[in-house]
């Protein structure tokens, strides 16, 4: 476990992290959904095959998630979070290449501060949340044409936040460089109806497509 400083509008504070260190040269950081934080079975599950996949792993959580709050703060909080989570990535070994991913709001999150000047070599989103379900009129895709890196969406078909699929591929299709990967059959956390799988299973089975992501 570490701590890292997060210089905030309200001012400092401070974020607790998971980290590995591997040997395949880059850095995977990892940001939790809206409603849990860096130790759900799911993430822990991803990070762990990464792990043993030879890359260096950070998970981390949100300010909010540190003070006991269940509702994300302001994004720029989350924001914020993520430059200083990038720095102590690339303090522990400036040679290394750095990953942003996230589930729903962690990732969602990341691509924000991208669109604002993050420096990552790519972004994986573990199922982007495009609307609140219900909602696909309220789309959060202005800013995802303003990335540079290559982003992957790894996209459930049956998730309610990019229903109609139609209207999520029209915005993948604004991205400069952007591919996804579709999970039939498979909800907002990546649940297949009729399929009883245990969430850290789930998110372990999903690292391979954040691996050969970054090999390209």
């Amino acid at each position: 476990m570490v701590s890292i400083e997060v210089e905030l509008p309200t001012g400092p504070t401070a974020v607790s992290a998971d980290w590995t260190a591997g040997d395949r040269g880059a850095t995977v950081l990892i940001a939790h959904g809206a409603g849990t934080g860096k130790d759900h079975p799911f993430l822990t599950g991803f990070a762990e095959a990464l792990a043993a996949d030879g890359f260096s792993t950070l998970r981390f959580n949100f300010p909010y998630v540190e003070q006991g709050r269940r509702m994300p703060g302001p994004a720029t909080h989350a924001v914020a979070t993520w430059n200083a989570v990038v720095a102590f990535a690339r303090a522990q070994d400036p040679a290394e290449t750095v990953w942003a991913t996230g589930k729903s709001y962690g990732g969602r999150m990341a691509s924000m501060a991208a669109a604002e000047g993050l420096v990552v070599d790519g972004l994986a989103y573990l199922g982007y949340p495009l609307h609140a379900p219900g909602k696909p009129e309220k789309p959060r895709a202005e800013h995802l044409p303003a990335i540079a890196v290559p982003q992957l969406f790894v996209e459930g078909t049956n998730d309610p936040f990019i229903q109609p699929l139609s209207q999520f591929e029209e915005v993948v299709a604004t991205c400069r460089d952007a591919r996804v990967v579709w999970i039939e059959g498979g909800g907002h956390t990546f649940e297949v109806k009729g399929r009883k799988s245990p969430a850290a299973e789930i998110g372990s089975s999903l690292a391979i497509f954040v691996s050969e992501f970054i090999a390209r």
